[in-house]
Parts: structure tokens; C-alpha cells; sequence
């Protein structure tokens, strides 16, 4: 048996908050966006329906009870729950605060989602609905905000330390300070340390840009490129759509072949990504994705960690329930318990991979192509530009 612990992230954006029936109308969440998804090719699984725990309210103290259950017989050993700060403003805290009360829940950490929310959802990205601004003193008050999770019994911890995960690192506008003083708090406040991991949310990332622990990976985010293109058009795909469409068979081989880091860089895999519940005709879908097919990757995942780390690897998987971008573990009316069952350490999945019938080529697809390739320019651009920012920092011996 894997000594390897399996994280999974968790959204919290399943129960009502004023600043959402503001922005978003009365009553939203997240599912409001699962039932209104519509397919955009034939076969196309929309709207997707939840199964054994249905579409729940998370301030419910029964969801959580039910959700550990399900976690625990399935090998998953701890939630990683978005954590949403915006320099002292804290959003969607009730599941998370009642959650650090209640030591018989599932192990948790964190990952401090530091982007400024905007209404992307609807294309609307210049408009900023709650900004994150970095104002002179704002880690301490991170820091301040964290300690009481920090303090929790059941709150994950590495090598004795309490894990934190950072969603944007390249955010933070001198990373290595703010790494140095949150250890510093920690040590302060007898925590033993603290392991500070970056989510791989941009191409190139290395901890030891930022004074971090580790990198953990964070798929599909980044990857949607030519290497991962569903070539072959998918059947009756939708005049209107444009967006892009990807192999989630390519996607995984990407992950399960790269090149060891010269850094800890843990292991990440998803069972799954689509968000036409967000995005509608405009969404990234990766296509071919069945429970078989994530097993292996995940098992994979894990047997690297294990040979690189031993009971100090850690995998990350995209997610627990993140309905809206298809990235989901708990059951729906479609595979029922199978992605939840494929996560168990050793387990035996069968049925066959996804298959998908080959559609006709057209304007749609070929609009898809043309995004990807873009995507894939505008990686290497990107990359190429942090690799002088990090020169830079380099030789100011920021890093």
C-alpha cells in the first residue's frame, strides 16, 4: 500500500453569499451554472446531474459528515479548500470555518486563491468585482486569518509543518519576502514551520523562483496547446461554438512522460475538464476522458511520488467538485461511483476506455484548431518572458 497522500481540491462556492446575489442574481451558485450548461456536440454529457449527495448546500453540517465518508473509503486522504482573501475580506469562509470546527472532517489545508475575481464568466474580464490590491502589511493579515486553520487538529501538515498552497504565486509582488516572513510568523506562532507549495498555474513555474517548498502540478491550466489537440473533429459539433477542444488521453501522456524537476514538483492529475457550464460555446472541453483512463494516470502519479518522495509524496487532484469546469469526483448520474472508486490506491477499474465517434470537419473545428495554435504561441511568449523576469530577479538576488 502507497504511502503517497492524495489531495483533493475543493471549491466552496456551493452555498448563497450577498456579494454573489449581487453580482450574479439571487440564489447563485455554482449549480446555477450546472443546469443551464447545454451540449455542444453529440454526446456531449450536459447538464451534467449530481448523484447521492444532489445539488447541496455546503452550510449543511450533514454534506460534510457525507463528503468525508465518501473521501475516506476512496483514497483520499485530505481536502484542499480554496481559501479567498482579498486583503482582510474573506468570501465563501462559512463551509470553511465551520469545517476547521469539526476535527471528525476530513483532513483539509489551503490554497489562498490570490486573483482578483472579475466577471470572466460572462467575457467580462476588465471588470473587477473583488480586488486583490497586495497593500504594504498584507501577509500579516493573511497570516493572522490562516493561524486559527493552521491551529486545527485535523489541519494537513508536511515534515510536522502546515501546508499552504498559493493558487498564483507570480501574483505576489516580491514572492521570496512573503515567503520568508510567512515562515517567520509560523515560527513565531510554534507551528514548526511552514510548507509552502505553488500551484502550477503558469508554464515554467519553480519554487525556487519564489522561495517555496514545492510546485505542485495543476492540470489541465497551461497545457491546452497543440500537444494535447483533439485532432479529429467530434460529431455535430455546434455552428456557434468557439471554443477549444482537447484529448484528454494526449493531456495525460503529456503529465505521465515529463522530465523530472530539479525542484519538488509534486504530481497533479484530473479526471476530468469542461466548463461549458461557464463558458457555454466558448469552453475549453477535453474530450475522451473516462474512469479507466484517469486510474491509470493517477496511478501512475502516485508510483512516481512514491519512488521520488516516500511518505512525503503528495498528489493533487483537480478536483473534489469543481461541477462547473467538469473536474469532479463525487457521483453523478452518468458514471454513478466509478471516478470515486477508480481513485482507491490499487483499484481495478474496468469498462472500456472512452470512445467518440468522428465527426465531419468544418468551420467550428477548425476555429478550434486556430485557438489552440494561439494558445500554444502565447505559451511560449509567456515563457520566455518570465525567464527574463527571472534573470532579472536573479541577479538582484530576489530569489
Amino acid at each position: 500500500m502507497s504511502n503517497v497522500k492524495t489531495l483533493a481540491f475543493y471549491l466552496p462556492q456551493f452555498h448563497t453569499i450577498p456579494e454573489n446575489d449581487e453580482w450574479w442574481g439571487a440564489g447563485f451558485t455554482e449549480w446555477v451554472n450546472v443546469r443551464r450548461a447545454t451540449p455542444q456536440f453529440d454526446g456531449h454529457d450536459h447538464p451534467r446531474v449530481a448523484q447521492a449527495l444532489g445539488e447541496y448546500d455546503l452550510t449543511d453540517p450533514s454534506v460534510g459528515t457525507r463528503q468525508s465518508e465518501l473521501a475516506r473509503a476512496n483514497g483520499v486522504n485530505a481536502f484542499c479548500m480554496y481559501f479567498y482573501w482579498f486583503d482582510g475580506q474573506r468570501l465563501l469562509e462559512k463551509p470553511i470555518d465551520s469545517w476547521r470546527e469539526r476535527t471528525d472532517l476530513l483532513p483539509y489545508c489551503l490554497s489562498w486563491a490570490n486573483e482578483s475575481w472579475t466577471r470572466r464568466w460572462d467575457g467580462k474580464d476588465s471588470e473587477v468585482l473583488a480586488p486583490q490590491n497586495y497593500r504594504p502589511g498584507f501577509a500579516r493579515g493573511l497570516f493572522t486569518d490562516l493561524l486559527p486553520h493552521f491551529q486545527a487538529p485535523h489541519y494537513l501538515r508536511h515534515q510536522g509543518a502546515p501546508v499552504l498552497v498559493i493558487h498564483r504565486s507570480d501574483l505576489i509582488p516580491d514572492p521570496g519576502s512573503f515567503a520568508k516572513e510567512m515562515r517567520a510568523m509560523a515560527s513565531e506562532a510554534g507551528l514548526g514551520g511552514l510548507y509552502l507549495v505553488a500551484s502550477e498555474t503558469k508554464h515554467g513555474l519553480s519554487s525556487e523562483d519564489f522561495g517555496f517548498d514545492a510546485v505542485a502540478e495543476f492540470p489541465p491550466v497551461g497545457s491546452n496547446t497543440l500537444g494535447s489537440a483533439q485532432l479529429a473533429p467530434v460529431p455535430g459539433l455546434a455552428k456557434d461554438f468557439r471554443g477549444r477542444l482537447l484529448s484528454y488521453d494526449k493531456l495525460a501522456k503529456v503529465y505521465e512522460n515529463r522530465k523530472p524537476a530539479a525542484f519538488v514538483r509534486h504530481r497533479g492529475v484530473m479526471p476530468g475538464w469542461d466548463n461549458t457550464a461557464r463558458r457555454g460555446p466558448k469552453a475549453t472541453i477535453y474530450v475522451g476522458s473516462s474512469p479507466r483512463r484517469y486510474a491509470e494516470w493517477l496511478q501512475r502519479a502516485r508510483q512516481a511520488e512514491e519512488r521520488d518522495r516516500g511518505a512525503d509524496g503528495l498528489v493533487f487532484i483537480n478536483a473534489w467538485n469543481e461541477w462547473a469546469e467538469g473536474a469532479y469526483l463525487e457521483p453523478d448520474s452518468t458514471h454513478g461511483n466509478a471516478y470515486l472508486t477508480a481513485t482507491r490506491p490499487g483499484a481495478e477499474v474496468t469498462g472500456a476506455p472512452a470512445t467518440l465517434r468522428r465527426g465531419r470537419p468544418g468551420l467550428p473545428h477548425a476555429r478550434s484548431l486556430v485557438l489552440v495554435g494561439a494558445t500554444t504561441v502565447l505559451k511560449y511568449v509567456r515563457g520566455v518572458a518570465f525567464a527574463l523576469r527571472r534573470a532579472r530577479r536573479t541577479r538582484r538576488g530576489t530569489v
